[in-house]
């Protein structure tokens, strides 16, 4: 039995959806504990995360919007379910201006870390080329709105979604190359790099193979099922953005010019000092925030009993009465106990 137009095409955008709103509660709780854990962080990137949360929210109203035309309005319309209206026609260009913020976000970061003008020009421009490929897929869904005929612009979503992929390699190459290469050999320092190399390497890779599943799928089969991976896309990318800048508790970079990093203000905030004084070489007791490691040089100046109260002058010391020692009695004879004896 064939399958109707609606299980074939709406069926994956529901599945898509569906996720796609799940992704979105997730983005909500991030973006949530960013704005109350991190309120120290400069302007410009608080406005650029409420700047994403907004596009994420706009995308996520439109993708129950084309859903809800067809399946509610419509419903009984079997020609509705052919044809993408301009609602749909607005997800390609959303999700990869979504993607390219936060590729281009990854590739500021790269600069701060690497100072590779190669790698954050290659970064930019595989980003700046996939929201262009975008943005031509919204354009060609408005020419083109039949599902079935979606493969004939498939070169455009090709180049949205090949320099989408690339630009996310890139990025987890740059990242993890420079962390690598920059271990020190110490177990807890490199602990950490560790961690910061695996999360790095998960958010980078899932976005990467979805835009990687998306386009063969695409390619593969004229159904919507390509759909299922490319409609939660760009919650993947914002999930991924705001995973690591949440995850900054406990990680210590520097901005590598000498300047205090807001994660190093934000940690030195917390770092709190118990200063303890014993009784006998007057040590210090510092309690600090782990995977840190500090060093207090304390330097302690010997003075003789003797200079705390002063040497007696030559007059007095002259004015001293002289008194022979007697070794056979053991102690001092005082001067005319010799007459006696």
């Amino acid at each position: 039995m064939p399958l109707s137009p609606a299980a074939l095409t709406y069926g994956p955008i529901f599945i898509g959806v569906v996720f796609n709103i799940l992704l979105y509660g997730i983005m909500i709780t991030q973006t949530f504990l960013y704005f109350t854990v991190y309120k120290k962080d400069r302007l410009w990137m608080k406005i650029f995360v409420a700047t994403l949360f907004i596009c994420d929210t706009v995308n996520c109203a439109f993708d129950i919007t084309f859903l809800y035309i067809p399946l509610v309005n419509n419903f009984g319309n079997m020609s509705s379910l052919m044809y993408a209206s301009w609602v749909f026609a607005t997800d390609p260009v959303m999700t990869a201006l979504i993607g390219s913020l936060t590729q281009i976000f990854f590739a500021w970061r790269v600069n701060v870390l690497t100072h590779s003008i190669p790698a954050v020009v290659f970064i930019t421009v595989c980003a700046l080329c996939q929201f262009c490929g975008g943005l031509g897929t919204s354009i060609a869904v408005g020419m083109i709105p039949e599902f079935v005929h979606f493969q004939k612009f498939e070169i455009i979503v090709i180049v949205w979604l090949a320099f989408s992929a690339l630009a996310d390699c890139a990025i987890t190459f740059a990242l993890v190359w420079h962390l690598r290469k920059h271990k020190t050999g110490f177990a807890a320092t490199d602990d950490i790099v560790n961690r910061i190399i695996r999360l790095t390497v998960q958010t980078g890779l899932i976005t990467a193979l979805c835009a990687v599943i998306d386009l063969v799928l695409f390619m593969a089969t004229p159904s919507g099922l390509h759909l299922v991976f490319n409609l939660p896309l760009s919650k993947l990318y914002t999930n991924s953005l705001m995973s690591s800048l949440n995850s900054r508790s406990g990680w210590r970079y520097g901005s590598g010019n000498g300047e205090e990093t807001t994660d190093d203000t934000t940690r030195n905030d917390r770092a709190k000092h118990l200063t303890m004084r014993g009784s006998e070489g007057g040590r210090r007791v510092s309690t600090m925030t782990p995977n840190q490691v500090y060093i207090d040089v304390e330097s302690h100046e010997m003075v003789d009993v003797i200079d705390t109260k002063g040497y007696p002058s030559d007059s007095a010391i002259g004015a001293m009465p002289s008194r022979p020692y007697s070794e056979k009695a053991g102690r001092l004879n005082a001067a005319g106990t010799s007459d006696s004896l």
